[in-house]
C-alpha cells in the first residue's frame, strides 16, 4: 500500500536525521586537519568509483551517457575537492589586525539534500563533500527513479569518511524516498539548511519550508552566435555541449540565436555536425511529444538521444543524427521547441540586429531560465560586455561549452553541481554553491574609534524657551520694516546683527 510506503519512508528519514544530528554534534570537535583528511578520503573514494557509478546511473534512470556521467562524477569529486581543500572552515578563518576583527567559522548543523534524477551520483557526491568540509551532517532524499545509484554514491562517501575518522551516520539518506518524506525532511525541526536541486515545485517547497535554503531554478539557456564569432568552432562547441550526457545538465544550451549575417554558414555547420532540421509534419509530431500540455515537458524524452526521440515521435531521421532543430520566430509556453527540453533538441532563431538577439534571449530566459546561464560565441569583447550587462543571468559562458563550463569544468568558475540563479530567479545567491555557503561566520570586533556622546539637556523645556525668545526678537524686528516695501541691504544687515546679539544674551 502507498500509505505503508510513505510511513516507512518518513520513519527512515526520522531515523537518519536523529543519527546524523548526533554525528554532527561529535563532528563539531574535529580540527581542520581531521576534517580535511576525511574530505580527501571521501573524494578519492568517489573519484575511484566514477565509472561504476556512471554505469549504475544510466542503467537505473535510462538517461544520459555513461562516459559523460563519469566526467560529471569526476567533477563532483576531484574537481570539487581541489577547489575546497585549502579553504579554512574550522575555527578562526581570518584575522584583520588593522581593523581588529577576527572571523570564526561555525556550521549550519544538519543539511537536507535533495538530489535530481538527471545528475543522481555527481550531485550526491558534491553535496556530501561540501557538507563534510564544513562540519555539517547531511541527510539526502534521492529521486525515486535514481534511488539505488544515489545511495551507492552516498555510501561510498560515508564509508570512506568513517574509515578516515568521521562519526558514523554523518551522511544519511532515505532508502525508500517519497514526496511526503522529502517534505517532512525539509521541515524537520533538526534540519538547519536545505540544498535543493530538482524541479520547480520541489525548489518552491524548499523555500516555503521555513528553513534557510539554497534552491536553484531551471535553465532555459540561449546560445547566441554573434556575427564576429568563429562559426565552425561555435557550432561544434554548442553541439558537443548539447549532446553531453544527452542534455541533462541544467546549464545546457536550449535554443540557438544566430545573427542574420552568418545564419547560412551556421545552418551548414550545424548539418555538418550532425544536426537535422525538422519542418512540417515532422516538426508537429515532435512538438506533441516534447510538450503534451502547454509549458509542460514530457519527462520521457529527458536524457534520451536524438534518434530515440525521433523514433518516439514517429519521425524518420538519418542515422547518426545528434540533435534535432526546428526554426522558430516565437517564444512561449505554446511553442514546445522554445521551452527547456533537457535533451538534444534545439529551437533556432535568426536575429536581424544585436538588439533583436538580446530580445530573443531575454524572452527565452523569462520563459523558464531567469537568473541561470547564457552562452555567447563572439570575437568582440565589447559585444560580450554589452551582452553580459543586459542579460538577466548569473553566469555568461563565452566561447565554451555552456553545459560543463557553468559547472566549472572548462572555465574558472567554482566547480559545483548546484548553480544559484540570484534574485533574477528568486534565489538567495547567484553563486556556484560550494563549501563557503554551508558555514556561518561569527566576528569578534574590538573598539578602534573614539566617539564623544553629547550629554542630554537637564531640561528639554529650555530649548522650547530659547526658540520662543528668538521668535519674539524676529517679530520685533519685522515690525520695524517699512510697510511700503523691503528695507535696503544695510538695514537687513543691522537687523541680523541685532537678532544675533539678543539671541546670544538669552
Amino acid at each position: 500500500m502507498q500509505l505503508d510506503t510513505d510511513l516507512q519512508s518518513i520513519h527512515e528519514m526520522r531515523q537518519a536525521v536523529e543519527k546524523a544530528k548526533k554525528a554532527q554534534e561529535a563532528y563539531l570537535s574535529f580540527s581542520q586537519e581531521q576534517v580535511d583528511r576525511i574530505v580527501k578520503a571521501a573524494a578519492e573514494a568517489a573519484f575511484d568509483q566514477s565509472l561504476e557509478l556512471a554505469v549504475m546511473a544510466v542503467e537505473e534512470t535510462g538517461m544520459g551517457v555513461v562516459e559523460h556521467k563519469k566526467i560529471k562524477n569526476e567533477v563532483g569529486s576531484r574537481a570539487v575537492y581541489e577547489s575546497i581543500k585549502d579553504e579554512k572552515t574550522v575555527g578562526v578563518i581570518n584575522e584583520d589586525p588593522v581593523n581588529k576583527v577576527t572571523e570564526i567559522a561555525y556550521p549550519f548543523g544538519l543539511v537536507a539534500g535533495i538530489i535530481p534524477t538527471t545528475n543522481p551520483t555527481s550531485s550526491a557526491i558534491f553535496k556530501a563533500l561540501i557538507s563534510l568540509k564544513t562540519r555539517n551532517a547531511i541527510v539526502v532524499s534521492p529521486h525515486p527513479r535514481a534511488r539505488k545509484c544515489s545511495i551507492e554514491a552516498l555510501k561510498i562517501c560515508h564509508d570512506a569518511a568513517v574509515k578516515a575518522g568521521a562519526p558514523e551516520g554523518i551522511i544519511g539518506w532515505i532508502s525508500t524516498p517519497s514526496m511526503e518524506a522529502t517534505n517532512e525532511l525539509m521541515k524537520h525541526r533538526d534540519v538547519n539548511v536545505i540544498l535543493a536541486t530538482g524541479g520547480g515545485g520541489l525548489v518552491r517547497a524548499a523555500y516555503s519550508s521555513g528553513k534557510p535554503a539554497y534552491g536553484v531554478g531551471p535553465g532555459n539557456v540561449p546560445a547566441y552566435i554573434e556575427k564576429s564569432a568563429n562559426v565552425a568552432k561555435a557550432v561544434s562547441m554548442i553541439l558537443d555541449s548539447k549532446t553531453f550526457d544527452n542534455g541533462t545538465i541544467c546549464a545546457t544550451e536550449q535554443a540557438i540565436v544566430v545573427d542574420k549575417n552568418i545564419v547560412e554558414m551556421a545552418r551548414r555547420e550545424l548539418r555538418n555536425n550532425g544536426a537535422y532540421f525538422v519542418t512540417g509534419d515532422k516538426k508537429a509530431k515532435l512538438e506533441k511529444l516534447i510538450s503534451p500540455y502547454p509549458g509542460k515537458l514530457n519527462p520521457e524524452i529527458v536524457g534520451q538521444n536524438a534518434e530515440k526521440i525521433a523514433k518516439m515521435a514517429g519521425v524518420e531521421v538519418p542515422a547518426g543524427t545528434r540533435v534535432l532543430i526546428a526554426e522558430e520566430t516565437k517564444v512561449g509556453k505554446d511553442i514546445p521547441f522554445s521551452i527547456e527540453k533537457l535533451s538534444p533538441l534545439f529551437a533556432l532563431y535568426v536575429a536581424n540586429t544585436f538588439e533583436d538577439a538580446k530580445n530573443y534571449c531575454i524572452k527565452l530566459l523569462r520563459l523558464g531560465g531567469l537568473g541561470h546561464s547564457l552562452s555567447l560565441h563572439t570575437n568582440d569583447d565589447e559585444a560580450a560586455k554589452a551582452f553580459g550587462m543586459a542579460m538577466p543571468v548569473s553566469r555568461m559562458l563565452v566561447n565554451t561549452l555552456s553545459s560543463i563550463g557553468a559547472v566549472g569544468a572548462t572555465t574558472g568558475l567554482l566547480p559545483s553541481l548546484t548553480l544559484g540563479c540570484g534574485s533574477y530567479g528568486g534565489n538567495i545567491t547567484a553563486d556556484n554553491i560550494t563549501a563557503r555557503h554551508l558555514i556561518n561566520i561569527k566576528r569578534i570586533a574590538y573598539g578602534i574609534k573614539e566617539v564623544n556622546i553629547p550629554k542630554p539637556s537637564s531640561n528639554c523645556q529650555s530649548f522650547k524657551k530659547e526658540e520662543e525668545n528668538l521668535s519674539e526678537i524676529v517679530d520685533q524686528v519685522i515690525k520695524q520694516l517699512k510697510p511700503d516695501g523691503m528695507p535696503d541691504a544695510r538695514t537687513i544687515a543691522d537687523m541680523v546683527n541685532e537678532v544675533v546679539k539678543k539671541a546670544a544674551s538669552q
